[in-house]
């Protein structure tokens, strides 16, 4: 624990508006704008998986390209599986407010769109509403079981049925800067990679902006295997959960994957630090020894933004 402060503390000296993108004229361009230009500009964008605004500041300090508002983390944040027990509701209002406290682009977990093409207009207004700048949409049944699960339910709608759900979206998104992004499931689900280079062009044919594949493999081959197969004009998006060795330069090396996902770094590190700390207090009778490795109150204050708040204080309290 003592060494994960250590790197917290060391990430905490980094601007947090660092990697904020400006126009030309010096305004701050809107984050979906922002979210194409950083993806020209650097190749590969890497995102980090928030559950809470103090995770998504955690992220930008850290020097993040985007977050990803997981459904996974979410519900792992409430105690439920990732099986479509959480509202669109709860995730919206999760999602504004991680917006409402940073400036990075967010990429909204959507799992199936809660529904049919009809479910998936309402949720796009809804999630560029709520400061989305893209959206992931997957091509199982609702509802879902998660990816990764051994033994999980996988089943896939019908590439037809799925095809109408990215129309729709495409159709309903207010700006064309938003990102329609379909994750096609095919490889999860045990169809092989012909099934899931089909279902992706079948979807960039529905006008698909991005296409995510997804393995639950504990190796990269089948990403890699399915990146070399992959001719389509779309950019890929990977989560590396199963198959952490393929890092950022193996991905860029494969020279169609624009943006990589760590879909649940930040809940399972959260969970680890908690686990620890709070079974030392107990094995200890109280926390006279784990306070020396937890991060001081005073680094929460500041993550809490405290001075500013102690300046409006000064200033407008009389």
């Amino acid at each position: 624990m003592a060494a994960l402060y250590r790197v917290a503390t060391a990430c905490s000296s980094r601007s947090r508006h660092r990697s904020h993108a400006h126009s030309p004229e010096g305004f701050i361009m809107p984050p979906a704008k922002s979210l194409r230009v950083r993806m020209a500009e650097n190749g590969l964008l890497q995102i980090m998986a928030a559950h809470s605004p103090l995770s998504a500041i955690l992220a930008e300090e850290a020097g993040f390209d985007g977050l990803w508002a997981s459904g996974f983390e979410l519900a792992a944040l409430y105690g439920l599986a990732d099986m479509s027990l959480l509202s669109m509701t709860q995730h919206l209002d999760m999602l504004r407010a991680i917006a409402g406290r940073t400036r990075l682009p967010i990429v909204a977990d959507i799992d199936t769109g809660y529904g049919n093409a009809i479910n998936v207009i309402h949720a796009i207004g809804e999630y560029e509403r709520a400061g989305a700048s893209a959206v992931v949409i997957e091509d199982k049944t609702f509802p879902k079981v998660t990816s990764l699960v051994a033994g999980g339910r996988q089943e896939l709608l019908r590439v037809e049925e799925f095809q109408g759900k990215i129309e729709a979206a495409i159709a309903t998104r207010a700006t064309p800067d938003f990102l329609v992004i379909a994750r096609t499931e095919a490889l999860i689900a045990g169809r092989g990679e012909q099934e899931a280079l089909d279902r992706a062009r079948a979807y960039v044919e529905a006008g698909a902006d991005m296409i995510l594949v997804h393995s639950k493999k504990n190796d990269p081959s089948e990403i890699e295997s399915f990146s070399r197969a992959w001719t389509g004009s779309a950019p890929l998006v990977i989560v590396p959960n199963a198959y952490p060795d393929l890092d950022a330069s193996r991905a860029k090396a494969l020279g169609n994957v624009r943006m990589m996902i760590y879909g649940n770094c930040g809940i399972r590190a959260a969970a680890i630090g908690m686990q620890e700390a709070f079974r030392r207090v107990m094995a200890d009778g109280g926390a006279q020894n784990v306070h020396k490795d937890i991060l001081p109150v005073e680094e929460i204050f500041r993550l809490q933004r405290m001075e500013e708040i102690k300046a409006a204080e000064t200033r407008f309290l009389r």
